[in-house]
C-alpha cells in the first residue's frame, strides 16, 4: 500500500487505535447505563485480549514486509 504522510495506510496499522476507541466506548456506555455492568465486565477483557494478540502477532504486515526487502 502507499504511504500517507510517511506512514503506511493499510488497515492493519489502525487496529490498535480502533481497539482503544472500543475500550473507551464500552466504559462510556456502561457509565451512561446503555450497557449493563455485566456486559461491560465481559466486553473490556475481550478488547484487551484482542489488542494483546494484535501486538503479539501483528508484526508481519504484508505491505510493510515488501518495503523492507
Amino acid at each position: 500500500m502507499e504511504k500517507e504522510g510517511g506512514k503506511c495506510g493499510c488497515p492493519c496499522h489502525k487496529m490498535i487505535g480502533v481497539l482503544v476507541v472500543a475500550f473507551g466506548l464500552v466504559f462510556l456506555l456502561g457509565a451512561l447505563n446503555v450497557l449493563s455492568d455485566r456486559a461491560v465486565s465481559i466486553a473490556w477483557p475481550i478488547i484487551v485480549i484482542l489488542a494483546g494478540l494484535k501486538k503479539l502477532f501483528g508484526g508481519s504486515c504484508s505491505c510493510c514486509s515488501k518495503e523492507k526487502e
